[in-house]
């Protein structure tokens, strides 16, 4: 029924699509879609075609502002497009949907669909978020769909005037949603491995993601540090690459992480599951996110969080339900708050035991599939 109905996703390096978009695009495919995948080259690429069964088209682009590049980008994508001709492009990720919307138009395809996750301008300042603002308000001038991830995503889309255009969240926001088969504490592999982590009697915060300033990662080891001096049984698991080069931690937090014995750093890991279920709370305190899916898959594991008052992460949390929410960038607050989840042990136990039912109510990963297909199916009767 929908053979005739092309729709090329792309991102500006493939992990995005292989990360955002597995099981989803051979799901698209099966319902009858043509669907390509367009990205930089590399070989995740053929991995996506094989699982997915789909096609994959390289085009060279660059994350970061490089106007020679990016020409030589725009000219790669519309030659695609104007030799595909697709029904629908589908962008996401800042680079890919500023090229991707422009050679879209440029094309005169008649869906052109991008979706915002993380917005980079809100915290950025001076000529650098000027330049953001005006490439974000061009990517929504040629689009003729915007998808924000969440509310909060949608409300800074407005209240910066990047658009006048509707902005549709879908369901309860968050674009990929989260395998409740796969993010279940009871799995025995799991919970195996979790037992050679885990430590008992100490009380167990965790932090997923890059370690970097604008995660908080310096206010989070502060305030650890001041806990963990009143509560010595207490443990800061750090999961994630450090990076050194882009927004590095201060000196005074890299030393106290090599020195603090209470702190352990792994690195990236394949599997978060065994980490999270070893651990009692999760800690996010993040300055900026589109939706963390970290936060998702915490409370799938059955953890609370502590998370800051940011875009998305106050959409998973609702306050004393499944964790609580501090003020971004207070590294007081952090710490009363992970000094709460120690004390008020009953407390922390009841949203431990909601969290999970909460995100299989909003994130199941069908469900958020079943809105996005239902968009598409909207949009895409509405182009013929």
């Amino acid at each position: 029924m929908r053979k005739n109905n092309k729709i090329l996703r792309t991102t500006t390096v493939p992990g995005s699509i292989n990360n955002f978009c597995r099981g989803l695009l051979r799901e698209l495919t099966d319902d009858g879609y043509e669907v390509v995948a367009v990205s930089s080259p590399g070989p995740v690429m053929g991995e996506i075609a094989e699982r997915e069964g789909v096609r994959t088209v390289a085009v060279t682009m660059h994350r970061e502002i490089s106007p020679l590049n990016d020409l030589k980008s725009l000219w790669g994508l519309i030659k695609v497009f104007r030799k595909e001709k697709p029904t629908m492009v589908h962008s996401m990720t800042p680079k890919a949907g500023l090229l991707s919307m422009m050679a879209a138009w440029v094309c005169r395809v008649p869906v052109r669909l991008h979706t915002f996750t993380g917005l980079v301008f809100p915290t950025s300042t001076g000529l650098k978020q000027k330049i953001l603002i005006f490439t974000d308000r061009l990517t929504c001038a040629c689009a003729t769909h915007i998808v924000p991830e969440g509310e909060g995503v949608k409300n800074d889309l407005i209240n910066y005037g990047i658009t006048k255009k509707p902005l549709k969240v879908l369901g309860y926001g968050n674009v990929r949603g989260i395998d409740l088969k796969r993010f279940d504490p009871e799995l025995p592999e799991v919970k195996a491995k979790a037992e050679k982590i885990r430590k008992e009697d100490v009380f167990t915060f965790i932090f997923i993601g890059r370690l970097v300033g604008d995660k908080g990662i310096n206010e989070l080891v502060e305030a650890f540090k001041r806990l963990n001096e009143k509560y010595p049984s207490t443990r800061l698991i750090l999961v994630g690459r450090l990076e050194a080069n882009l927004d590095p931690l201060l000196p005074v937090t890299l030393e106290e992480i090599d020195r603090n014995n209470a702190i352990l750093t792994t690195g990236e890991v394949k599997d978060v599951r065994p980490w999270l279920l070893a651990s009692d709370a999760l800690v996010f305190p993040s300055y900026r996110e589109g939706f963390p899916n970290v936060v998702i898959e915490a409370g799938a594991m059955g953890l609370p969080s502590i998370v800051t008052d940011i875009n998305g992460s106050r959409e998973i949390i609702i306050e004393g339900e499944n964790g609580t929410i501090v003020p971004s960038k207070n590294e007081l607050a952090l710490e009363r708050a992970m000094e709460k989840f120690i004390d008020s042990t009953e407390s922390t136990k009841a949203m431990a035991d909601k969290a999970r039912k909460l995100v299989a109510d909003r994130f199941d990963q069908a469900f958020v599939r079943k809105c996005l297909k239902d968009y598409y199916k909207d949009i895409l009767s509405q182009s013929h």
